[in-house]
């Protein structure tokens, strides 16, 4: 061919990309530098989805963020009959700066407090936190889908009992009046009652907690497990290897950035082992056995109409809390694990 025939030729077709114009235009709308889509064509897109996340984030803000602003009565000797307004009787009272928390760390019933929930918390971690891991492995062994879907209603049943009726029943049977005390009586024993026993109030609400919410813990787990690949299983049991062996290298590794995500939750939650259950109790043990932070904020602040006190008390729990969780999790990720964010 010629010079000028090259020249005057046809340029050659594109080659086909099995993309149609109306494909590229929206591909030219991408951008360039990462191939993400626009955010305004993502939130078109998603608008439905969005619809339906609108009245959960409305409960967030108003009754977790909004209330964020009353922490500024722990900086004031706050005094709610100022004005029948409470937000005017907070423009209203005097700013009285650190003060409210120098009365809070030199007061040793915090420091009690504190010791308490310490206690109470490592108690739960050391105790209760395995159990929905042991659950779950149990479970998870059960071939019969009756029978597993029975044990998992009886597990999860309790989660949905009040605080009432929990500690109703542990009463029923481990109190004074309970059936093994009468039955120890009837047949010439001296009886007991551990409900009103601050020796071993502790353990009790931890046995108390594991009773209760134990089985509700375990679906989390059972989620992370329905996702292992049982082909792994299958080469771990050609390769010789037994039940345990198969929990330990296969299970145990799939399960373990749950674990880490849930401990690092669970740690940044250290400060708060259970308001109501603890407060049911705290006559029945006296508070040098039941009082901790919650307890402490709401009988010596809300009650005694301490606001400002109460305040101080309870935005140093959650200073405390959040560092915890971060620190918690940077030790996920420097283990290796997620955490509850990435890096």
């Amino acid at each position: 061919m010629t010079t000028l025939d090259t020249q005057t030729a046809e340029p050659a077709a594109p080659a086909a990309t099995g993309r149609t114009p109306r494909d590229r235009r929206r591909g030219g709308r991408r951008s360039r530098t990462t191939g993400h889509v626009p955010l305004g064509r993502r939130l078109r897109r998603d608008r439905a989805l969005l619809l339906m996340t609108v009245p959960a984030l409305v409960l967030v803000v108003v009754f977790n963020y909004v209330p964020i602003l009353g922490n500024v009565v722990a900086f004031q000797d706050y005094d709610p009959y100022v004005s029948a307004n409470g937000v005017t009787a907070m423009l209203e009272s005097p700013w009285v700066g650190l003060a409210q928390f120098e009365r809070v760390f030199s007061d040793p019933g915090f420091w009690h407090a504190v010791e308490n929930t310490l206690v109470l918390f490592l108690l739960q971690l050391v105790l209760f936190f395995p159990v929905p891991i042991a659950l779950a492995l149990l479970v998870n062994s059960l071939l019969r889908p009756r029978l597993r879907a029975f044990v998992q209603a009886v597990l999860y049943l309790p989660h949905f009992f009040s605080w009432v009726l929990v500690v109703t029943v542990f009463q029923q049977i481990l109190g004074g009046a309970g059936i093994i005390a009468q039955t120890l009586r009837q047949h010439g024993h001296e009886g007991f009652d551990l409900m009103t026993d601050p020796a071993v109030f502790k353990f009790l609400v931890t046995a108390e907690g594991v009773w209760k919410d134990a089985g509700w813990g375990v679906i989390v787990f059972l989620a992370a497990l329905a996702a292992v690949n049982q082909d792994l299983y299958e080469a771990a049991a050609m390769d010789g290897a037994g039940r345990g062996r198969r929990m330990w290298h296969v299970t145990l590794p799939a399960l373990r950035p749950v674990i880490a995500l849930l401990l690092v939750l669970r740690v940044g939650d250290a400060l708060t082992v259970g308001f109501e259950q603890l407060l049911l109790q705290r006559d029945a043990v006296g508070p040098g056995a039941a009082e901790v932070l919650d307890t402490f904020v709401w009988w010596t602040g809300l009650r005694s109409q301490d606001f400002s006190y109460a305040a101080a008390a309870g935005l140093v729990k959650g200073v405390v809390g959040l560092v915890l969780v971060l620190s918690a999790n940077k030790t996920a990720h420097l283990m290796g694990e997620q955490g509850v964010y990435r890096k």
